[in-house]
């Protein structure tokens, strides 16, 4: 028999990504004894202790992270690498959860993290850090590479870079589309090449807008990167070939380099940059 708290309850979890903790179930009018005949019943699923999904186990992504949250206590947060995944900076990995919270927690597939004064926002209804404390709180967790795929990925204003440690700004805030994208512009920076380039800012051709991954307006020069799948897809490559003639059509010299140029002939590529007419940096 459905019970008006059971209404309750299922419209409350169905904005909570289907997850319910003890509390929640309180409020909507089950008794104890209510809850825990649910959860015989299948109707509760448990995730954590006092936190449930209604209905089915088959819970989304996001309430994977509201269940970790919601196990460590009212003031807790998602932080860290699962912060940054919620914010879509970084591709989730499946590794614990990171929370953090003003006290201590013990749990399965969580790694806790405890700080007195957590910052705290609300992002697709899930309690988490804001995007530059998240920042902050990767770079002393991961490495350089994830931190700066995540700034780039971020498109902070210049006033939120402002706020940033130096360390992390200086590590690239340039916005690139891609991790191979990353690899070229940190290239040409790291062998000394003239900066900063033009990182996808729009160009206009005939009768479409296309994005450059590298240019040097003043030059006139483009560097596309070519990656392993563009080789094996002739559709790309057709497109690519058109635009390539278009650009050049309007006078800019379009130079295509791949991954395995930077990594296994990387003096040959240089060179080659130098000799399409990008100078070195003073």
């Amino acid at each position: 028999m459905t019970t008006d708290a059971d209404r309750k309850a299922a419209r409350l979890a169905a904005g909570q990504w289907s997850v319910l903790d003890y509390d929640d179930l309180l409020a909507c009018g089950l008794t104890p004894m209510a809850i825990r005949v649910r959860v015989e019943r299948g109707i509760l699923h448990r995730l954590y202790y006092g936190v449930y999904a209604w209905g089915h186990h088959n819970i989304p992504l996001e309430g994977r992270w509201l269940a970790a949250v919601k196990a460590c206590g009212p003031y807790a947060v998602l932080s860290h690498y699962a912060a940054a995944a919620l914010w879509d900076l970084v591709k989730w990995d499946w590794r614990p959860v990171d929370i953090t919270a003003p006290t201590k927690h013990r749990h399965a597939r969580i790694h806790a993290h405890r700080s007195v004064n957590v910052e705290r926002t609300l992002h697709k209804g899930i309690p988490v850090t804001p995007k530059l404390r998240t920042m902050i709180d990767l770079a002393r967790t991961e490495d350089d590479r994830i931190v700066k795929r995540a700034l780039r990925q971020a498109r902070f204003s210049a006033e939120d870079l402002a706020l940033l440690p130096s360390r992390i700004v200086d590590l690239g805030a340039d916005r690139t589309n891609s991790p191979l994208e990353d690899d070229a512009l940190d290239f040409v920076v790291r062998h000394g090449l003239k900066r900063p380039p033009e990182v996808n800012a729009p160009y206009r051709l005939s009768r479409t807008t296309v994005y450059p991954d590298l240019r040097w307006p003043e030059l006139r020069i483009v560097v596309e990167v070519d990656s392993r799948k563009w080789h094996d897809d002739p559709l790309a490559q057709r497109d690519d070939a058109l635009r390539q003639a278009e650009l050049e059509a309007r006078g800019e010299r379009v130079i295509r380099i791949t991954h395995a140029d930077m990594r296994n002939r990387p003096a040959q590529t240089i060179a080659r940059l130098v000799r399409a007419g990008v100078p070195k940096a003073r």
